[in-house]
């Protein structure tokens, strides 16, 4: 019989990746959403969608049922500790084998930044939930990059308050790619590893910008900004108000070098190298108002 995984953020863009990586690779999908009305892209990917809510442990017990391996991933919020908590809960009731979550990069209880302590406490659980294990810690995801799309569309510039950093991002389809590895291979391999996964190279926002513009075939420049003019942004955009502190923790830390290494472990993984910011900008080029040639 195949094995049967079930994916939780299943409509979120890891998880999106994710059921794509895994489609007509031998195991069943199973898509945990809190609407199922709302989850058209996991069933046209072949997944069986079944309802459950991480924040209410009672819902989750027919999700869990029959489950060998669980992908957990849980967004970012104050709640992140509970509702990992919940869904390791309701693995280990259900008999399930195995769990492949998710975490943050630099999780730890001494992180820079309220997403990386949070984390780092449901990474602890995780490393003594008495089921097979094993822990991801991305670097920064190239589709944030998305979110500054318009901009570069519409002006060619962009703004962040990065500073200077210099940053290891990774392409969360390739993040998606080493979970599916992970997940296909014998669940005593992984057992007990953290991966931290990064892209090829460390890359300031210049050189984002540089890359980007040859990509596009038109310039593209990057327009470093003030923590205010950035939280005064994303509050206009109706980013909820732990997110923007949650983000402005993660740009001062990057801003002050915290993020400027890579890891070979992506390579690895995937048994090729990582893709390159140019990679992701030309495969996304509409949404960035160019032709994506260069």
């Amino acid at each position: 019989m195949p094995r049967t995984v079930l994916i939780t953020g299943a409509t979120g863009t890891v998880s999106t990746a994710l059921l794509d990586a895994l489609a007509g690779a031998g195991v069943r999908l199973r898509a945990l959403v809190r609407d199922p009305a709302g989850a058209d892209g996991p069933r046209a990917r072949g997944a069986e969608v079944v309802a459950g809510d991480l924040g209410d442990p009672r819902s989750l017990q027919r999700a869990f049922e029959g489950v060998q391996d669980v992908w957990l991933l849980v967004p970012n919020g104050p709640r992140t500790p509970e509702h990992s908590s919940n869904a390791v809960w309701a693995a280990r009731r259900a008999g399930a084998e195995r769990v492949v979550r998710l975490s943050v990069v630099g999780a730890a209880h001494d992180a820079p930044n309220r997403s990386g302590r949070l984390h780092a406490l449901s990474d602890r659980e995780t490393e003594r939930c008495g089921m097979r294990w094993t822990i991801l810690r991305p670097h920064w995801f190239m589709q944030n990059l998305l979110n500054e799309a318009a901009d570069i569309a519409a002006t060619g510039r962009f703004s962040l308050n990065m500073a200077s950093a210099r940053v290891g991002m990774i392409d969360a389809r390739d993040i998606a790619e080493c979970a599916a590895r992970v997940l296909l291979d014998d669940p005593d391999r992984h057992h007990g590893e953290t991966y931290t996964l990064t892209g090829p190279s460390p890359l300031t926002f210049d050189e984002v910008a540089e890359r980007a513009g040859r990509a596009l075939g038109r310039p593209v420049a990057y327009v470093p900004v003030g923590d205010d003019a950035k939280r005064k942004a994303l509050l206009g955009h109706g980013v909820p108000v732990w997110i923007v502190d949650m983000l402005e923790e993660y740009a001062r830390a990057y801003a002050s070098g915290w993020g400027d290494f890579t890891t070979g472990t992506a390579a690895e993984l995937l048994g090729r190298p990582p893709r390159d910011v140019a990679d992701f900008v030309r495969d996304h080029a509409a949404a960035f108002g160019g032709t994506g040639r260069g």
